[in-house]
């Protein structure tokens, strides 16, 4: 019968031994977890050279204000408390600068990010250092999302390489940058045309016949085919695709990067991104399979049936290729989600700030003696309908060959990128080994953000930033100054792809909406939000216009 002490020792065992092991090995896990911590700590703790920033906490890093419920939120954050759910976090970060200079830093977790805001320290990482600032960052939600490969988030190196070079190549091949691919886009822009003059006098939201209609060129590209703005499949798609960009910076699903399994939790933001992930996959896959079925080698239409093509002779050839189907998916899905996103809101921003500035859109010139100290010795403006008038006018559709003869036109599409920044933080990227910047030590593996949206507010750079003035970018003589600091596409070995479509989208569609109608915002309105809705790309919010036919 056993003692109530507790269980009798083993044959052999002396009496309390098992106590004292206990204690030991207690011993043992209490130096393991302190030398695990201590580990961690020094990963965290901010180490010599590197940029200053706010302290962080163990963990967590600077976000641990997102494992409190919001009301209870304090100084967690980057020591600033909740603040970001008032400002972007662009606009956040930028105000971080003048605390701890324009090359700052933080932690997700453990993970090193260091912030860049001005444009300097910018061209010297991205351009002087493009090698060792090229990648993209190894981090679980980004790796979740996009299998670290496609285009925008593959990492740096021979496949990305690979993949790049024939990707711009055919899209060239179909009209990239050319003016072989200008009537497909005035062709679309009857369709919108014909979608607005429906509305009448009535006010109504901009928002999906532009989404619709950028959307179709680029899937004229890439799937061979437009779709009806009635076609509710891709009205929903579009909708998903605009919501996933708002909600994937959602400061609760940076909790990934921490805890990874957070990804499937069966809530809030994150079974939204899941169920928008499952939704475009879908889509982009059956378009995949329906070209795979009507495939005519002799003939290829789009940009898939090059791909498949492609993959098909590189199998042949070898059989270590990186051209595969499930390539090819992301590819296409950056090219759709980045080729609509940007661009459509880019136009809304233009038609927003058109609605807000009718002196810009008056056919008549006046004298702009508010915006004088900006522009010396400028008195009066051609605007946008004069010159439109002026250089096409009414009849004929615009074409990229009346760029040159239209600077003013020009400076107000740059002038509108310049404000509203539609990718305010870029892209992140990643250091691939240990460099120096400025004078700061950068850890290989760092995750780094330019901040695009400070470089194109800095009082240094542009007087007034603030400001909406098209002028900045014109010279005495009212020609276009290009400016190196002007950079709404990015620089580097990363810049987008998709800017020389881009900007003909952007010409010809803002230079057709201009010459067909006059906008504004609905009588007794108020003013929209200007801050935009910040995700990886910068939405406006959403804001009615009515038009009137010219």
């Amino acid at each position: 019968m056993s003692s109530l002490g507790g269980p009798r020792p083993a044959a052999g065992e002396q009496p309390g031994a098992r106590p004292h092991l206990w204690a030991a090995g207690g011993a043992l896990l209490l130096c393991g977890l302190a030398v695990l911590l201590g580990w961690v700590w020094l990963r965290w703790h901010r180490a010599c050279g590197i940029p200053p920033g706010p302290k962080p906490r163990p963990l967590v890093g600077n976000f641990g204000h997102l494992l409190v419920p919001r009301f209870l939120r304090l100084q967690f954050w980057l020591g600033s408390g909740s603040q970001t759910d008032a400002v972007g976090q662009h606009v956040f970060l930028a105000r971080m600068a003048r605390v701890y200079g324009n090359i700052f830093s933080f932690f997700i977790g453990h993970r090193l990010v260091v912030v860049l805001n001005d444009f300097h320290s910018v061209r010297e990482a991205l351009v002087q250092q493009a090698e060792v600032f090229s990648d993209r960052p190894r981090m679980p939600l980004i790796s979740m999302m996009t299998k670290e490969k496609g285009i925008v988030f593959a990492h740096y190196g021979p496949i990305w390489k690979q993949q790049r070079r024939f990707s711009h190549s055919t899209l060239r091949h179909f009209g990239l940058g050319k003016l072989s691919l200008e009537p497909k886009i005035i062709e679309e822009f009857r369709y919108v045309k014909e979608a607005m003059q429906k509305h009448g006098e009535a006010p109504f939201s901009p928002f999906p016949v532009i989404g619709n209609a950028v959307s179709n060129i680029i899937c004229s590209l890439c799937f061979g085919q437009r779709f009806d703005y009635t076609n509710q499949e891709f009205k929903r798609v579009l909708d998903f695709m605009s919501r996933g960009l708002e909600i994937c910076l959602h400061s609760q699903l940076f909790l990934i990067n921490i805890c990874p399994w957070f990804y499937y939790l069966p809530f809030g933001p994150f079974k939204e991104l899941r169920q928008i992930e499952r939704d475009i996959t879908c889509f982009l896959k059956n378009i995949i399979k329906e070209h795979q079925e009507s495939l005519d080698a002799s003939n290829p239409q789009d940009f898939i049936d090059m791909y498949l093509l492609h993959m098909e002779g590189e199998k042949k050839a070898s059989k270590c290729s990186s051209f595969d189907e499930d390539y090819l998916f992301y590819i296409i899905g950056d090219l759709f989600i980045a080729g609509t996103d940007t661009t459509t809101n880019s136009l809304l921003w233009c038609l927003l700030y058109m609605s807000l500035n009718p002196d810009v859109q008056i056919t008549t010139s006046v004298i702009c003696w508010l915006r004088a100290p900006v522009c010396p010795g400028w008195r009066t403006r051609a605007k946008v309908h004069e010159e439109i008038e002026r250089v096409i006018g009414c009849d004929r559709a615009p074409s990229l060959t009346d760029k040159a003869q239209m600077p003013f036109t020009e400076a107000t599409i740059m002038e509108v990128q310049r404000l509203s920044m539609v990718v305010p933080l870029a892209i992140p990227h990643m250091t691939s080994e240990k460099t120096v910047l400025q004078g700061y030590t950068i850890p290989k593996g760092t995750v780094v953000l330019p901040n695009l949206w400070s470089i194109h507010r800095d009082p240094a750079i542009w007087e007034k930033p603030d400001d909406f003035c098209p002028h900045r970018f014109l010279d005495d003589q009212g020609q276009l100054l290009k400016r190196e600091t002007f950079i709404p596409f990015g620089i580097g070995k990363r810049v987008c792809m998709g800017e020389q479509l881009a900007k003909m989208e952007l010409f010809l569609m803002f230079v057709s909406l201009m010459q067909s109608f006059t906008f504004a915002l609905p009588e007794g309105s108020e003013k929209p939000i200007m801050t935009g809705r910040f995700g990886l790309t910068l939405a406006p919010h959403p804001f009615n216009i009515t038009v009137s036919k010219r």
